[in-house]
């Protein structure tokens, strides 16, 4: 039997009744219509937001916040595998940009982390911002180079060269 557009069908299971509300108290689904007692839940509109505690002190701003957070200020790393590095052809340079060509690669951020898992098969030249000791090891083993690129910045824009001085006007005397 080919499949035809008239003899298709949902999978079983997939389509159902929808539930109606407020049909009566027999239904199982009248009287509040599965809302609870009264209230502002019970009202339409009537959602209360993440965290309230009806007026409490919520528990965020209790407890106490300090020391330093360097979550603003961390370095974000593409990671990359050494295992995925087989792709290239033998004798390859692989950069950052090459990685992304590839699509090893998607957003580079700050840098590009060459992680050790798996093997290397192939004697490469790889560029990137940082090496994890065991994939150093695996590129040197196979006949490769590794070489550290600097970051590149992408939190904080270049700093604008300041404004040349000016001297105010000299009044009338």
């Amino acid at each position: 039997m080919t499949m035809r557009l008239h003899n298709l069908k949902p999978r079983p299971g997939a389509k159902h009744r929808t539930k109606r509300l407020g049909i009566g108290e027999s239904s199982g689904h009248g009287k509040t219509s599965g809302r609870g007692g009264k209230g502002q839940t019970a009202r339409s509109g009537g959602s209360i937001r993440l965290g309230f505690e009806g007026g409490q002190m919520p528990l965020l701003r209790r407890i106490p916040k300090r020391g330093f957070n360097n979550a603003n200020f961390r370095t974000i790393y593409t990671i990359v595998n050494i295992e995925q590095l087989n792709t290239f052809d033998n004798g390859a340079t692989v950069t950052p940009e090459a990685l992304v060509e590839a699509g090893l690669a998607g957003k580079l951020f700050e840098g590009v982390k060459v992680l050790g898992n798996g093997e290397l098969k192939k004697k490469l030249t790889v560029k990137a911002q940082r090496f994890s000791t065991s994939a150093r090891e695996k590129i040197t083993k196979a006949g490769g180079q590794c070489e550290e690129l600097p970051l590149r910045s992408i939190h904080h824009k270049e700093a604008a060269a300041p404004a040349p001085a000016t001297k105010p006007p000299a009044g009338d005397k």
